[in-house]
């Protein structure tokens, strides 16, 4: 039984592959550049793209299970599609899909509505699937703790309804967990998970942690999207700047809010705490 990791190289991918490792599975590789991603021994690297069909027959062929991870790109809709045509056609029933919370919700929203477009597609198709739907990823603002830090403004504009930030640590555990559930069983029926971490944070809150981790005041910066997305086109593409604004507007007049039960849920799945922003704040400002 093998189990294929798409991603592979990226900061949650490697983390699923170690997981996984750790617990004796047999794990196959798809990724562009082997050189530059040291995988623990005993992994198998198949060299391609989502895009590369003929290496995306080689990476699924032998394949029991499928974890489906594929970034923000404006292919990335495309990619999926193709990638569960080819698991199909290769025989494979089990998929675990890493989408988003609220996917059905912010349909505005090109990625959600391209992960909510493969949800259906699983369903469609009768995949056994797990499909795992994280909130904001915490580790989402190492990008701007230079600006927390040295300028004392958490910049991101996630306005007053909370967000239920997860740590990248948890979403990987959890998805090694579902890989390894549905690898070990006959095709089960499919299921959605939302990802969410233990607290639903606003801006003025996650402000109000950085203050207490760093010792010193750290202001919110407010609700700004067209200055976020300004921002964000100095080291990136304008479609995904527009994109990460639009989702960033979603954030203010919806929030990304769990569901009754989903931190009991992941807890009792992890069996310990879900990691806080309070900790994940601590451990940057310890660092720095």
């Amino acid at each position: 039984m093998t189990i294929l990791i798409t991603g592979a190289s990226g900061a949650i991918g490697r983390q699923v592959v170690q997981h996984l490792v750790d617990r004796g599975a047999a794990v196959r590789a798809l990724v562009r550049d082997p050189s530059k991603v040291a995988f623990p021994a005993g992994v198998e690297v198949v060299q391609g793209d989502l895009l590369d069909v003929q290496a995306t027959r080689r990476a699924l062929a032998g394949v029991s299970t499928l974890f489906l991870l594929n970034g923000v790109v404006p292919d990335e809709f495309t990619q999926a599609l193709v990638t569960l045509n080819l698991a199909r056609e290769a025989g494979i029933a089990r998929v675990v899909y890493l989408s988003v919370i609220h996917s059905d919700k912010y349909l505005n929203v090109p990625h959600f509505a391209g992960k909510f477009g493969v949800e259906r597609m699983l369903e469609q198709m009768g995949f056994g699937a797990t499909i795992l739907r994280p909130a904001y990823f915490m580790q989402n603002d190492l990008t701007v703790k230079d600006v927390v830090l040295g300028h004392g403004v958490y910049p991101m504009p996630v306005g007053g309804k909370g967000l239920a930030m997860i740590d990248t640590r948890d979403i990987a555990q959890i998805a090694a967990i579902e890989l390894l559930r549905r690898d070990a069983s006959q095709p089960l029926p499919l299921q959605r998970i939302n990802l969410v971490g233990p607290d639903t944070l606003t801006g003025d809150d996650v402000a109000g942690l950085w203050s207490a981790a760093s010792g010193r005041p750290i202001a919110y910066g407010g609700d700004d999207t067209a200055a976020f997305e300004k921002n964000l086109l100095n080291f990136m593409p304008g479609w995904m700047a527009y994109d990460m604004r639009l989702m960033s507007e979603r954030f203010l007049s919806e929030g990304m809010i769990p569901e009754a039960g989903d931190v009991e849920r992941l807890t009792a799945l992890l069996g310990r705490p879900l990691r806080s922003y309070r900790d994940f704040a601590s451990e940057v400002c310890a660092a720095a």
